[in-house]
């Protein structure tokens, strides 16, 4: 008896890895190609948004701006280039220009894919809903059959109407709208 409750647990833990693993080769391959269809421009903001982000940045403008300065004061004895540090307010201007560009172009990119990935979800989770909804009432018909105590609970007869997105928003909107209101927020 063991021994079938063990091999009926392992058919179930390979489908379910298999499942898994097919959901997850179908989300990298998406990953895969909405990279690949991204522009150039795109592809090349993002870099440079991860480049500026990580510790190697800022190692690099330390030294090259301690550099810059430390010539520039005269401590290595050499001619100053940029005495008065223009040149240097400059470049830092219009590069923060360009940082911040990128960094916007960047944050864009990670938004639209947050919105794909809030969408995906949000039609997951009405497709599961829509499906319990289904077996809800194939359970409670079952149960009325067979005269099961509980199955004429007013609560199973809520629980089994499909949701409906935009009264569901609607209700959510007014009940928040409500709340700061009587917060005084």
């Amino acid at each position: 008896m063991e021994n079938n409750k063990e091999r009926n647990d392992e058919k179930t833990e390979s489908h379910l890895v298999g499942v898994v693993e097919k959901n997850i080769t179908t989300l990298i391959n998406r990953q895969i190609k909405d990279e690949k269809e991204k522009p150039f421009e795109e592809r090349i903001a993002e870099r440079i948004g991860r480049f500026t982000g990580n510790l190697a940045f800022v190692y690099t403008h330390a030294a090259i701006f301690g550099i810059w300065v430390i010539w520039n004061v005269g401590w290595l004895g050499l001619k100053p280039f940029d005495p008065d540090f223009n040149a240097l307010q400059v470049i830092t201007q219009v590069e923060a220009i360009f940082l911040t560009t990128f960094i916007l172009m960047s944050q864009n990119s990670l938004d639209a894919q947050a919105d794909k990935r809030a969408d995906l979800d949000l039609q997951v989770s009405l497709l599961s809903e829509h499906e319990i909804t289904r077996l809800l009432t194939m359970v409670k018909g079952i149960a009325q059959k067979l005269g099961v105590e509980g199955a004429e609970d007013p609560e199973i007869d809520e629980l089994s109407k499909d949701v409906v997105p935009d009264k569901l928003m609607d209700t959510l909107e007014t009940q928040k709208e409500k709340s700061i209101k009587d917060a005084g927020i």
